[in-house]
């Protein structure tokens, strides 16, 4: 999708953040409510102020999340992927009770419970944050009201407790309610025995944020891999929590070592694949990484690199009139 050449857009503005190259980015108002139609369909956010001060991307996304369709896709071994609400959750059930990863939005409540209900009447009794951000962790407070103790990073409960601010949403959040807080927290690695399944749960380090987490059920060969995978989109990433573009790459590369030729792969955003997928999108992240790096090594602005179209041969698949080819462009050269 992109947005008709017909619209206006907004006013650009210009924000400078510390350590990091400035990023000069429009958008118009149609544009603004694809966007947020996209963020509950399964996408996530922009780079820095992306969104004009007027409009509030949380509310939005939260408003349009009360009907989002929910998709329940069985996987293997008792996972099953619930798609549509924000990131993507995974579901094991069993005689442990419900064990999720992600929350979703807490304004998709309705549609999660009956997919959940769907799935077994189970007990939620443990949920894990792959990261703070609030399309994987909206739904925390009243999953932890129905029985859940949260897990994640340290990192995780830090952003969740305290006054947090994305540059790129212009939006600061407050700290959560207490109930949305994760009860416990680890730092680089955690293995659970639940529902006959081996879990484990495994750090990133900074990456899409500096919180990103694993979880892999070893039994049924299922990885998912929160945001450091989006599946058919360019990647947000958020400089603002400790994200940064090699980062990614680092995270692509462990989750390919991680996965097998059968492995189901779950994406935070897209659609639930496998490791030819995850081999496609290391790939881009590398090309268009070294592509940038290349063009400012020579001497060029960011317009110039822009110019230059770096992300060309990947538009056609990867770019949305949310994060578009010059949109990732400028992500990318603000870690470089």
């Amino acid at each position: 999708m992109s947005a008709s050449p017909l619209v206006t857009c907004l006013p650009r503005r210009r924000i400078a953040k510390e350590g990091h190259s400035s990023l000069v980015i429009s958008i118009s108002r149609r544009r603004f409510i694809v966007s947020a139609g996209i963020l509950t369909a399964g996408t996530c956010i922009s780079p820095r102020r992306l969104f004009a001060v007027e409009e509030n991307i949380v509310a939005t996304a939260r408003k349009r999340a009360e009907t989002a369709a929910i998709t329940a896709q069985t996987l293997r071994g008792n996972v099953t992927a619930l798609i549509g609400s924000g990131g993507n959750i995974a579901v094991l059930a069993g005689g442990d009770g419900k064990f999720i990863v992600d929350s979703g939005y807490a304004t998709s409540r309705p549609k999660i419970t009956e997919a959940l209900n769907g799935i077994s009447s189970a007990p939620i009794t443990h949920l894990v944050n792959t990261h703070w951000h609030f399309d994987h962790t909206d739904g925390n407070e009243w999953m932890h009201a129905d029985g859940a103790a949260i897990l994640a990073h340290k990192n995780t409960r830090e952003h969740l407790s305290t006054t947090t601010r994305v540059d790129a949403w212009n939006y600061t959040f407050p700290p959560s309610p207490a109930g949305a807080i994760p009860g416990e927290i680890f730092d680089k690695e955690k293995t659970l025995h639940l529902n006959s399944t081996t879990i484990t749960l495994a750090y990133y380090g900074p990456s899409h944020t500096d919180g990103d987490i694993s979880a892999y059920f070893m039994e049924p060969d299922v990885l998912h891999c929160g945001d450091t995978w989006w599946n058919g989109h360019y990647p947000f990433i958020d400089y603002s929590t400790g994200g940064h573009i090699n980062g990614m790459i680092n995270a692509a590369e462990w989750n390919l070592t991680k996965a097998g030729e059968k492995t189901i792969v779950i994406p935070g955003h897209g659609k639930i694949g496998g490791k030819p997928d995850l081999t496609e999108y290391r790939d881009m992240l590398v090309t268009i990484r070294d592509r940038v790096a290349g063009l400012k090594k020579e001497g060029k602005s960011l317009d110039e690199i822009i110019a230059a179209k770096p992300t060309s041969a990947y538009d056609a698949k990867w770019a949305t009139s949310f994060i578009t080819g010059d949109v990732f462009t400028k992500l990318v050269h603000a870690g470089i």
